[in-house]
């Protein structure tokens, strides 16, 4: 997917030398979560959240990573994600200039893997480079809408009751679709609860990777309630036994964690292990990435949505604007941030109206940083210049004793 024409005229002429990055800010933000939020991998109380500023000139860009502290989602973390960009890529990319993301991209592409510090850099420049010609990201992406429509995701809860509850409330705020965490032992009760309950609303169920082939009989029992999607059903870097189990399972499966490129989803398509992919833009490594997978969904009419973190405020806006992409067709994960954060790194709410998400306004993403809330949430922080030795205010320690993630 190439520019808009306007958009690409925009990036010529007076501003065709394009973008020096003088320096580079690394947060980690320790943000506690207003509830438990459990699903196959264990309980999540709070999210540790490595934020990046890229600086050029009077402007800011940011993105955060969407890596745990542990390998439980993908393989890659948060200490693992810090100690590359601050002493690798970060330190060869300051001090250059670049016209546009795709020139940056270059700059990455020699370097395997590890994705989602590579998205961190990448959407830090879609943001800053956005707001350098003066436009949302949106229209840069080549967004075609102003609203996106939301969906909402319930962790496991104490009882069947509890999710139903939890449900009815979610679809009395409006949310488009209900999205509940299974495992072996919750997934047949709570759905089946849900659906009595709910008829006609859009249910889904995401397994987090916890079943295998031997569990067929379990993930069949979901057919006959009549799921939008069954969601990463089996292991995290798996392909076949998805195509295999997909020929015995009338719902469709989404893949996730399986997805790290435009490579992976276009075998998913080819061998059939899935009918329905949830983007993240942060697991595929950046905006670009993330534009074509969705090309490929479109051409192979393959289902597509945009899948969430529990990002803050900056994550949440990068999502919100990928999701205006034409095929983003189902509702997304980018839900109230009221609904995680007491106190959210922004100064614009980012809330849902009746099951849908306004676009931020403005250029590049939008929102803007409220200083205040993050200097108190802030555990570490490193800046960096061009050619200088990083100034590190504080070092970062170990998560809390007893969190599970």
């Amino acid at each position: 997917m190439s520019l808009p024409a306007d958009l690409a005229e925009l990036s010529t002429g007076a501003k065709s030398s394009g973008l020096r990055l003088d320096s580079a800010e690394l947060r980690v933000l320790d943000m506690p979560m207003r509830f438990d939020f459990e699903t196959s991998f264990g309980v999540q109380r709070r999210r540790f959240v490595p934020l990046l500023t890229l600086r050029s000139g009077d402007l800011e860009g940011y993105a955060e990573g969407v890596m745990d502290h542990l390998p439980l989602y993908r393989e890659e973390t948060v200490p693992g994600a810090l100690a590359l960009l601050e002493g690798q890529w970060l330190p060869r990319l300051l001090g250059r200039h670049f016209v546009t993301p795709e020139a940056l991209a270059q700059a990455l592409a020699p370097y395997r893997g590890n994705r989602m510090a590579r998205a961190m850099i990448e959407m830090a420049f879609w943001d800053l480079w956005a707001k350098h010609l003066g436009v949302p990201l949106w229209q840069v992406l080549g967004g075609v809408r102003t609203r996106v429509p939301v969906g909402i995701s319930l962790g496991i809860q104490a009882s069947v009751q509890a999710t139903t509850d939890l449900a009815t409330r979610a679809i009395e705020d409006g949310y488009q679709r209900v999205k509940l965490k299974i495992k072996p032992g919750w997934d047949e009760r709570p759905v089946a609860a849900v659906r009595e309950a709910h008829p006609q609303i859009q249910l889904t169920v995401d397994a987090n990777s916890a079943y295998s082939l031997t569990d067929v009989a379990a993930l069949q029992a979901l057919d006959p309630y009549r799921l939008k999607y069954l969601e990463q059903p089996l292991a995290f870097d798996d392909l076949v036994d998805h195509a295999a189990l997909q020929t015995q399972l009338q719902t469709p499966i989404c893949l996730d964690e399986s997805v790290t490129s435009l490579q992976d989803a276009r075998k998913a398509l080819v061998i059939g292990a899935g009918r329905v992919i949830n983007l993240k833009v942060g697991r595929v490594g950046g905006h670009l990435e993330a534009r074509r997978i969705h090309d490929l969904t479109l051409a192979h009419g393959a289902a597509l949505w945009c899948g969430g973190m529990m990002e803050t405020g900056i994550g949440r806006a990068h999502n919100i604007h990928l999701s205006t992409l034409e095929h983003f067709t189902l509702p997304g994960d980018t839900a109230s941030a009221s609904r995680y954060w007491q106190h959210d790194i922004i100064r614009e709410p980012l809330e849902v109206d009746q099951g849908w998400m306004a676009v931020p306004d403005g250029p590049g993403i939008g929102v803007t940083l409220d200083h205040n809330t993050l200097k108190r949430v802030t555990r570490s922080c490193r800046t960096l210049h061009a050619g200088v030795t990083p100034h590190i205010d504080e070092l970062p320690d170990q998560p809390p004793s007893g969190e599970v993630y």
